[in-house]
């Protein structure tokens, strides 16, 4: 087991240092308080499945995972170990997260639900409201994405996909689907507010003001009923995209299987192995450090898996890095400040390293 820990270990730092643990903004996890309906929420993900379709679980199934979501002094929420955990172990996997989407030009080449590479030997699904072939893996993926796929397809994405492309934007597409998603009936519209919202800087504004526009034009111009898009207002797009921004993961699938990455361990990660973008409930309230116990990592598709990087004790809270740990202690605050808006108080940092 210890040199499976090391193995992850020396994995996990590689891949942080190649910029691969995240997307451009992080998750923050400053969220303010867990009571009420929020830690009603945060309870149900942990033990049942998390809101939006997500499953946290171990690898037993039916056990749950040793964590459970608190206070912390500091940082708002945080997740803490509920009782010893080994090096090397899988601590919990979040699968079907609340809304995911591949990378533009992986349309053909990932699945357009749960974002596994093509092998090659699959058939494409065309649809003719899109330019771009849309790639299923199974047909299991194909019925799952029925229901925003109907609404999707029955507007013209043409202005708004060529605006997000050109200006080389990911976010907006996880809105897009958003909207479907709760046009559709499958999730509610405000699916995300438990999650902590980034600050929108006043110069971001107008882009995202057009994009508001740009969307709610495919909309009306689908002659949707009205009540199925009155959600569909500035706030509300504001509002996703503040929570979207800091808290999608940006999806790297190593390929194969646990051991497989073991073998990854001792070589070269593989560069491009980002497949798309994805936001989780319960992933999304773990806290930074720049000398983490806990790394997340995704194998084939876009269920996400934590490990422990080292021994966990009881009581002990599960931290992950956000940024690149290699770089240097002023560089790494700089960042974490002005992106994240916190300033990093882990040991390594107030020891100067």
């Amino acid at each position: 087991m210890a040199s499976v820990a090391g193995a992850l270990r020396r994995w996990a730092l590689r891949r942080a240092r190649s910029g691969a643990t995240r997307s451009n903004l992080p998750w923050s996890f400053l969220s303010t308080s867990t009571t009420g309906a929020g830690n009603d929420a945060v309870s149900e993900q942990i033990g049942q499945g998390a809101s939006g379709g997500e499953k946290a679980k171990t690898s037993a199934g039916s056990i749950p995972p040793p964590i459970r979501v608190s206070l912390t002094d500091s940082a708002g929420r945080g997740v803490f170990a509920s009782r010893a955990i080994g090096a090397g172990d899988l601590i919990h996997t979040a699968s079907q997260p609340v809304v995911a989407h591949p990378l533009p030009s992986l349309l053909s080449k990932v699945c357009y639900y749960c974002l596994r590479r093509s092998s090659g030997d699959t058939a494409v699904l065309s649809d003719s409201s899109c330019s771009s072939s849309r790639y299923f893996c199974s047909d299991e993926c194909k019925e799952k994405s029925k229901g925003f796929l109907e609404i999707e397809s029955t507007s013209s994405w043409s202005a708004y996909d060529t605006h997000c492309k050109e200006r080389g934007l990911k976010y907006p597409f996880l809105v897009k689907r958003l909207a479907c998603m709760v046009v559709a009936g499958t999730v509610s519209a405000d699916t995300l507010d438990i999650l902590q919202p980034a600050s929108l800087h006043p110069d971001m504004l107008p882009e995202m003001e057009a994009e508001y526009e740009l969307l709610k034009l495919a909309f009306v111009e689908a002659d949707l009923e009205e009540a199925l898009i009155s959600f569909l207002t500035k706030q509300w797009f504001l509002g996703v995209m503040a929570r979207i921004r800091i808290n999608a993961f940006r999806v790297e699938t190593v390929g194969g299987s646990y051991e497989d990455l073991l073998d990854l361990a001792s070589s070269s990660v593989v560069a491009d192995s980002a497949v798309g973008n994805a936001v989780y409930i319960l992933p999304s309230f773990y806290n930074h450090d720049c000398d983490p116990n806990a790394h997340i990592l995704w194998i084939d598709n876009m269920d996400a898996k934590l490990k422990a990087l080292r021994d966990i004790e009881p009581g002990e809270e599960l931290r992950i890095c956000y940024i690149d740990a290699s770089m240097d202690r002023e560089a790494r605050q700089s960042l974490l400040y002005h992106g994240f808006g916190f300033q990093c108080r882990c040991s390594r940092c107030l020891s100067g390293d």
